[in-house]
């Protein structure tokens, strides 16, 4: 199926053409490791997850490379290093670990690369060089810069112009500077400070320049789709555009920004007291695949905005439909993808779409479709979720308790008990389905599992 995708570069939805469909290249940014990731780090890994999955669903697992990197150097982190006083080794490695559980509980793919900057520092040190050679970058003080007015479609992806830059941005004025614009590739580290050796004196890299290096070396000097937060069109993704073409490289045909992420309508932040991360809400009790249902029930090109109604309507729904997609007769190995939610996922990932045709799958009680399309959806990465299985088994008993009570009502042709389990049973939130040979609860909006216990 041809899939559609809005390319920020061109402004408008372009059908992706892959350089090579045997192998279908994504670079995505990934995170800065010196903290745990908040809610807002989480949307543009189940994004890029979700395109993931349909490249490998159209082009074939084996054919898409996909690279997601960690920065684990940069001024956020010795700061961190320096309060804590612990090692900025230690501190990477722990976060790294971090990032990746509380992804995997969310429901999101590991990459099928995910370099650290730290072990591309030559990559990064060449292509500096290299730019230099070509006149698009200087050495001074010990930095090198690159010379923003050398690449004359600078500004081009974020729509803005270098001396409207200027005049409106807030940039570092630096005696070292050619430009106010410039920006810097390489700078002097102290004695206390992570650092290598390079033509320039020992040092460190800036934070542009690793994204460019670590893309050439995984996917070379052209590919298909480079991803990130809206937040990364200007100055990082701009900056990476800029080095990268200098240097001679074609970089990414397609550029694909995420909007950002607001909680109870305002802006996420520590000062309003609605900041939190990923594991926050998981040790809260909420599970990923709700995490993971609220991120998708928002475009991904729309401001998402996180609410409470939202968290509870999530459950609600996703205890229904894995109520009902248990059922499926399929095997995994045999379902194909279901067709109403690959074209939404081939319409610019239009993920709201999807989890309207997957409502009309639960509506229809189609068990094999709806397990189809919540696999494709990310909601069977890790199997049934120890959160459903749970309320599933208290179910089971509750469907034999109520169809030994309607076979005992039969015989005696009173059915009060019946109608009085079924009521209990409704009230608590759960459609009672009962046909001639089964009985068979399916949860709805407003369940509640803790209100079971009260009718045991």
């Amino acid at each position: 199926m041809p899939i559609d995708l809005y390319n920020t570069a061109t402004k408008r939805k372009e059908r992706l053409a892959p350089l090579d469909p045997n192998n279908v290249r994504m670079y995505v940014c990934g995170p800065t490791v010196y903290d745990r990731a908040h809610i807002g780090n989480a949307r543009p890994a189940i994004v890029f997850d979700v395109l993931y999955r349909l490249l490998r669903h159209e082009f074939g697992a084996d054919h898409v490379t996909y690279v997601r990197n960690f920065t684990d150097v940069d001024d956020k982190i010795n700061a961190r290093a320096a309060e804590s006083g612990r090692p900025i080794a230690e501190i990477t490695e722990e976060t790294t670990q971090w990032y990746l559980e509380d992804m995997a509980a969310i429901g999101v793919m590991e990459p099928t690369h995910m370099p650290r900057a730290t072990g591309y520092i030559p990559q990064m040190v060449a292509l500096i060089e290299e730019l230099i050679a070509k006149g698009h970058a200087y050495a001074a003080e010990g930095h090198v810069l690159f010379k923003v007015r050398s690449y004359v479609d600078y500004g081009k992806l974020s729509g803005r112009s270098v001396d409207d830059m200027i005049a409106g941005a807030r940039v570092e004025v630096a005696p070292y500077k050619d430009d106010p614009m410039d920006f810097v590739l390489w700078k002097p580290s102290e004695d206390d400070l992570p650092g290598w050796d390079s033509p320039w004196g020992r040092g460190r890299p800036g934070w542009h320049i690793e994204c460019s290096a670590m893309a050439y070396d995984l996917l070379g000097p052209q590919f298909d789709i480079h991803g990130g937060g809206n937040d990364l069109a200007f100055p990082h993704h701009e900056n990476e555009i800029a080095q990268s073409k200098c240097a001679g490289h074609g970089f990414a045909n397609v550029w694909m920004h995420n909007e950002m992420l607001q909680v109870e309508g305002k802006k996420m932040s520590k000062s309003l007291g609605n900041f939190f991360t990923v594991r926050d809400l998981l040790d809260q009790g909420v599970p990923g695949e709700v995490i993971r249902f609220v991120m998708l029930s928002t475009h991904y090109r729309k401001p998402m905005d996180w609410t409470e109604k939202k968290r509870e309507e999530a459950e609600a729904t996703l205890r229904k439909w894995y109520g009902i997609a248990e059922e499926a007769s399929a095997q995994w190995g045999d379902l194909e993808g279901e067709p109403e939610v690959l074209a939404a996922f081939s319409d610019d990932l239009n993920t709201p779409r999807a989890i309207t045709a997957c409502h009309r799958l639960a509506h229809a009680n189609d068990a094999n479709e709806l397990r189809s399309a919540m696999d494709m959806l990310g909601f069977y990465e890790q199997g049934l979720p120890t959160w459903i299985s749970a309320s599933i088994g208290d179910l089971a008993a509750f469907e034999n308790a109520l169809f030994n009570l309607r076979e005992k009502a039969k015989a005696t042709k009173d059915f009060a008990a019946v109608d009085d389990m079924k009521s209990a049973l409704l009230k608590v939130g759960l459609e009672v389905r009962m046909t001639g040979e089964s009985v068979t609860l399916v949860p709805d909006v407003g369940f509640d599992p803790k209100k079971l216990e009260a009718l045991k």
